[in-house]
């Protein structure tokens, strides 16, 4: 196949579409015979996952290589930042943790502009990922982080132009037309450009359109002509295509209250939640009505109650403890309600939770709810690896990422009416579906792969019909 040039999909601020778009551009570059890979050299986000090799990356990089039809590898996202607090994040780089950072610490002009930190050069980091990866596949797909008009950051870049400029890939700006402002948000996030930097912006799409698409199209020639760079598509919202979102910005849109007639199945709202993806799949199921909630009203009256996975375990402990949850949760499972803990979740089940060094806080030690026969210390070591387990007798897939060790080798420990696991994905075995709702009616038979693969392929069309496919590939091929 033709050598493309890398392109990247940078955005005019934070939840724009930006991974979206990226894994329907994977998908497609992968139909039409290409061998794609996504990059985004810098995240932040809660949601993670574990590599074949049993490192950790981004979530999205992993649902992107999903898309494109490859293992997911740490090169695709060299630095992850994952925060546990609003001003410190657990640097991981390279699949590793290397220590948190304070956030002014780690944005501060001293390290620029080669991005010191604790003697090691990020910028070269991830300029080595992207080298290495340009090197195996074709084109690689690359994804920027919240707005490239950060202007006070922009000689601390790392993610967005800097990394455009040593890829020299054709850039995308994606905005989002249903949150408002779109012209003054793609004029000036270009605007703000260097003339070498705006010169690398070959095309604009406006994602999240609703209504008629007609009324848009004097708005495509107004854009085109304030900002010199073609509208190359307008892509409509879209409610029927399942993809695992990247980070709790989507839990606003969450359910956050039963139902008449579904399972209720209550997720705790932790303060630190992550991989709240753990939940998709049940969440789909028609049976279900899954809803997030720290109202310990709801949490009683709820069917089934999910503690899910944190950052934070002993100080998500805490506040359950404060705020009448843990309470909650103990009497809900007194009266017969199914607990399940993932995780974090799984570890404040059980006895004790001891933290003797300080890993994650200033907390030494807590009691946990005591409805698992576990004690569990935490770690400065994190376990990272993906897992085949067996669930009543049916194999079953998943992954593990934490810090903080169980005095018990089980990969899973259940006792009456509560189940408690490390591993994330879980509770996308259709096994463990089946177990958890019994006989609530009828039960699935797709698998996720195949649900996956199937929404990939929905998302690839929705994006090829609004958006010009053959454009684009004429900027990937120029040879200016």
């Amino acid at each position: 196949m033709k050598q493309l040039h890398p392109i990247m999909f940078a955005g005019t601020g934070s939840d724009v579409g930006k991974s979206i778009v990226a894994a329907a551009f994977c998908r497609i570059f992968r139909q039409d015979g290409y061998s794609p890979a996504p990059f985004k050299a810098q995240n932040m986000a809660l949601n993670s996952y574990a590599t074949p090799e049993g490192f950790e990356i981004g979530r999205a990089q992993a649902v992107q290589a999903e898309a494109a039809g490859i293992p997911c590898h740490t090169d695709m996202n060299p630095l992850l930042l994952k925060p546990s607090s609003d001003h410190i994040s657990q640097v991981v780089l390279n699949g590793k943790p290397i220590g948190n950072k304070d956030a002014y610490d780690y944005w501060k002009p001293t390290p620029y502009p080669s991005q010191r930190g604790g003697g090691l050069n990020f910028r070269k980091e991830v300029c080595s990922a992207f080298d290495r990866l340009a090197t195996k596949y074709n084109p690689i797909v690359m994804e920027g982080a919240g707005s490239i008009a950060e202007i006070n950051l922009k000689d601390r870049d790392l993610v967005n132009m800097s990394m455009a400029r040593h890829a020299n890939a054709d850039v995308i700006l994606v905005g989002d037309i249903d949150r408002g402002g779109i012209f003054a948000s793609i004029y000036g996030s270009i605007m703000l450009q260097t003339p070498e930097d705006r010169k690398l912006i070959k095309g604009i799409i406006i994602n999240k359109f609703r209504g008629d698409m007609r009324l848009f199209d004097e708005g495509r020639e107004m854009l085109e002509d304030i900002c010199g760079v073609p509208v190359l598509g307008v892509i409509p919202y879209y409610k029927d295509i399942y993809i695992d979102e990247e980070d709790s910005v989507s839990l606003e849109q969450k359910r956050r209250q039963l139902a008449e007639g579904k399972v209720n199945v209550a997720v705790v709202l932790l303060r630190h939640i992550s991989n709240f993806t753990d939940f998709d799949t049940l969440e789909r199921d028609t049976r279900v009505n899954l809803f997030y909630t720290n109202n310990t009203a709801d949490i009683q009256r709820a069917d089934i109650i999910i503690l899910p996975g944190t950052k934070a375990t002993l100080d998500d402990l805490l506040e359950l403890r404060r705020n009448g949850c843990a309470q909650a949760i103990v009497r809900a499972h007194r009266e017969g309600k199914t607990v399940v803990g993932i995780c974090g979740g799984y570890q404040m089940l059980g006895i004790s939770v001891e933290d003797p060094n300080h890993v994650e806080g200033d907390i030494t030690s807590l009691p946990g709810l005591g409805l698992l026969p576990i004690h569990t210390t935490m770690s400065s070591k994190k376990t990272t690896q993906q897992v085949t387990f067996t669930f009543n007798g049916q194999e079953c897939q998943g992954y593990e990422i934490h810090q903080g060790i169980s005095d018990t080798n089980d990969p899973i420990v259940q006792t009456d009416h509560c189940i408690g696991t490390y591993i994330h994905g879980f509770l996308d075995n259709i096994p463990v579906i089946n177990f958890l709702l019994k006989d609530k009616g009828a039960t699935p038979t797709q698998s996720l792969a195949d649900f996956k693969e199937e929404q990939y392929d929905k998302l690839a069309a929705h994006v090829r019909r609004y958006v010009n496919i053959n454009h684009i590939y004429q900027i990937l091929s120029d040879n200016d």
